[in-house]
């Protein structure tokens, strides 16, 4: 989070016709080193100071060129066998994040650490051996399977192209144990995605997902299009598969009592920053950002007669355009102090010492 101006909006073009490749340039700002990245051999894949603006052109005589701030300065690292909770409110760019961490979405700033590794600016003919090791569940499990091929087509799909099968009858029968694996018949191999449920057409594409023997899975919001009495049953298998497999997870999800089910650290996004992360347990007992507290204080409960501080939270979501300086949050944090957190952006730094539990905030709870 240091560092990162919220007041950036992009620089002016200079005066005259410039060709197309100068169109919606994003305003120099080099990425600076992260402790992040230096986790140690335990942290399989990490990002360094990311960044993603995407330009938004206003007329085509514009001279000022102006930009969504999806991801500003966010660094992270998931390590080895690891859940790492992402959440947030909707647009905070949750997703954007897990797209950048898997080269889906080409960073504007900063660097994509995979096993020790810069992957940020490699070719896709380099990144192609790589793409084994990171996969995605996608939210939609409608929308997110080709209507036109077989289940087993689908499934087979990445074995034809990372070459992992030799002949039909090895694919067909990796095909099948996948299927199995997640719970599925051997008999849906020949049908189609139409022909499932959702739940079923999420199980599809975790084994399309496993199909090339990944070790990190960006499973974002998995949930959230099922039934409430199909989520806990994808939920058990994920878990079920991470400690077969060893995987580890970056969980994308506005549910906060999932996440913090799943989770062994979870982080806490708003406006394209991290705001706050913890240990999970530590987080949701000693919540210590304004954010976090307001999110949690809003989640429902299973016990609704227990007492609980209301944070009531002012004025809508900023404008990712428009970002306000200094810390984000503070047109809607009740402890802003005026003079310092609309002027300063405030560090991730550690509450208490080997804890791990870092926040961005001038005026943080201490309680």
């Amino acid at each position: 989070m240091s560092g990162s101006s919220g007041g950036d909006h992009g620089g002016e073009r200079n005066g005259g016709a410039a060709d197309e490749r100068s169109l919606f340039q994003p305003p120099a700002k080099p990425p600076a080193a992260s402790a992040e990245t230096g986790a140690g051999s335990k942290t399989l894949i990490a990002t360094d100071r990311v960044s993603k603006y995407y330009p938004v052109q206003r007329g085509f005589f514009a001279r000022q060129e102006r930009f969504v701030h999806a991801v500003d300065g966010v660094s992270l690292r998931v390590c080895r066998g690891e859940t790492m909770g992402l959440v947030g409110e909707s647009g905070c760019g949750k997703s954007t994040l897990g797209r950048l961490m898997l080269r889906l979405v080409e960073p504007t700033f900063g660097r994509v650490l995979f096993d020790g590794n810069d992957i940020t600016h490699v070719s896709q003919r380099t990144l192609r051996p790589l793409r084994r090791r990171m996969q995605i569940i996608f939210q939609d499990p409608y929308s997110s399977l080709n209507p036109r091929m077989t289940v087993g087509e689908i499934v087979g799909e990445a074995l034809t192209i990372h070459r992992l099968v030799k002949t039909r009858a090895d694919e067909e029968a990796r095909i099948v144990a996948l299927l199995e694996r997640v719970g599925m018949r051997a008999d849906a191999l020949n049908r189609y995605p139409h022909e499932f449920s959702g739940g079923q057409r999420q199980r599809i594409g975790i084994a399309r997902a496993l199909a090339v023997e990944p070790e990190f899975i960006v499973c974002d919001e998995p949930i959230s299009a099922l039934d409430v009495s199909i989520q806990a049953q994808i939920i058990n298998l994920l878990l079920e598969l991470q400690e077969t497999m060893g995987l580890a997870y970056l969980f994308v999800s506005h549910d906060l009592a999932v996440v913090q089910h799943v989770s062994h650290r979870v982080a806490v996004m708003y406006l394209g920053k991290i705001v706050e992360r913890a240990p999970a347990e530590r987080l949701y007992r000693e919540p210590r950002h304004p954010y976090t507290r307001a999110l949690l204080a809003a989640a429902p409960r299973p016990d609704p007669e227990r007492k609980r501080v209301r944070l009531v939270l002012e004025g809508d979501v900023p404008s990712p355009i428009d970002p306000p300086a200094g810390c984000t949050f503070h047109p809607r944090c009740p402890r802003a102090v005026p003079g310092t957190c609309d002027r300063e952006v405030p560090r991730l730094e550690e509450v208490v010492e080997g804890s791990g539990h870092k926040v961005a905030c001038w005026n943080p709870h201490t309680e």
